[in-house]
């Protein structure tokens, strides 16, 4: 399909600075099977979702995944910055240079400089390999050692949109994680749980929703602009994520008892689509993902899906457009737009009903 059918007008100011505070006060945009649009907050998730029903959750836990350092080649040196995507091995990850020109493989770079990491003063990589403004990084930690330093001088990784608008704060350390974060791991924050609230889950168990948690580690391929002119040349990256057979076993019960399976970002619902991608049938899933969803895509598990705005063109509106509908889609984002809803990873929310068949 060509790009320029998930194209729309998006005013910057719509794209969120910071969210809405409380988190479950954001607006959400109810999107019907039919189409039908209702205006509410995060909080009415207690009225529409029903006892018997699965909200699926991604419990990966943003690591401070922005680096900055100096780049050491004989006597010359020169400011550099990375953001960690993918992690190849112990020791060993792949990065987003900036900017990348500046760079050479066999070049040392120094991150930071302290002492209440592993009884040494500093966190250094050699780069091994530059391709297509990536650089692969070879740290001299590994493991463990290598995740407390990466904490230690790491920021975490805003989306562009608003880095480019404003300076990190230290609210982002909290403000970017979902309270049900578990598993270290992701570059990108899975945005739509970011609405949640102890009391809200404490509200949704209450009634008889199951919390179901699956790990997707989001990376920052999420954040990549879509060059391609036509969907079948796009490339996505691939993510690693794990569906357990306890989850399965829970979600096929209550699909059984006629209960409905609320994904909660576009990351669980692209983990539970690859766990029954082979089959047809969920199953239990460990490894890498890259599920590509555009119109045309045959939904095997999710009923309903809970996710933020996303930005014209984007993978993400794609997915969406496939879930409930193009035309659906482009009404629901005019009427979010002229209603002043918050776009993007701090914006307000939409709970999507998959389309009828």
């Amino acid at each position: 399909m060509k790009v320029e059918l998930f194209d729309f007008d998006l005013p910057e100011d719509r794209i969120a600075l910071h969210p809405a505070s409380p988190r479950d006060s954001a607006k959400m945009l109810v999107v019907g099977a039919d189409g039908a649009l209702s205006d509410r907050i995060v909080t009415d998730l207690g009225e529409l979702l029903k006892a018997g029903d699965v909200l699926v959750v991604n419990d990966t836990r943003v690591i401070p995944a922005e680096l900055s350092g100096l780049r050491h080649r004989g006597d010359t040196v020169a400011r550099v910055s990375f953001n960690l995507h993918k992690r190849i091995d112990g020791n060993h990850w792949l990065a987003f240079a900036r900017p990348a020109k500046r760079l050479a493989v066999g070049d040392r770079v120094i991150f930071g400089a302290t002492s209440d990491v592993c009884m040494l003063d500093e966190l250094s990589a050699t780069v091994t390999a530059i391709e297509a403004g990536q650089a692969t990084l070879a740290f001299d930690f590994s493991d463990a050692f290598l995740d407390e330093a990466i904490k230690a001088r790491g920021a975490m990784p805003l989306p562009p949109y608003i880095g480019s608008k404003r300076d990190l704060e230290e609210r982002d350390k909290t403000d970017y994680q979902t309270v049900y974060a578990r598993h270290d791991g992701a570059v990108a924050a899975p945005t739509a749980g970011l609405h949640f609230t102890p009391e809200l889950i404490e509200t949704l168990e209450n009634k008889g929703v199951l919390i179901e948690r699956v790990t997707l580690h989001v990376g920052a391929g999420t954040f990549l602009p879509m060059k391609a002119g036509d969907t079948e040349d796009h490339v996505m990256h691939a993510e690693w994520g794990t569906v357990s057979a306890q989850t399965v076993e829970h979600i096929k019960a209550a699909k059984a008892a006629g209960g409905r399976v609320i994904a909660v970002g576009t990351t669980s619902l692209r983990l539970l689509e690859s766990a029954a991608r082979r089959t047809g049938e969920l199953e239990p899933f460990e490894g890498e993902t890259d599920i590509f969803i555009t119109p045309g895509f045959q939904f095997r598990v999710v009923d309903m899906l809970m996710t933020n705005f996303h930005l014209p063109r984007s993978t993400l509106f794609m997915l969406v457009s496939a879930f409930s509908g193009l035309e659906t889609m482009h009404g629901a984002y005019k009427h979010a737009i002229d209603s002043h809803y918050r776009f993007y990873s701090y914006g307000d929310s939409s709970l999507l009903f998959r389309a009828d068949p």
